[in-house]
């Protein structure tokens, strides 16, 4: 075998173990679950304040009031801050 060859066959091995590793991102990545319950909060939230209006205040929940705006938007604010951590 010549020198030549011998470099190509040591680098196609290192190639073929760097490929096995993992890289450091693998382990950070997010749960399968994680983008649906982002997407989800963030859709019911936008839901929970349309309806608030389409119904004329009177559901989601009627005795909240204007409440129902603050709980619609926090529930949106959960899927943003979830944004934040999505990879």
């Amino acid at each position: 075998m010549s020198p030549s060859e011998k470099s190509v066959e040591k680098a196609s091995a290192a190639r073929r173990t760097k490929s096995r590793e993992r890289s450091p991102h693998d382990e950070q990545r997010n749960p399968a679950w994680f983008k649906p319950v982002m997407f989800g909060f963030m859709l019911f939230g936008f839901l929970w304040v349309i309806v608030y209006y389409i119904s004329a205040q009177t559901l989601p929940v009627a005795a909240l009031g204007p409440w129902n705006i603050v709980i619609g938007f926090a529930i949106m604010f959960v899927g943003f801050i979830m944004t934040t951590r999505w990879k």
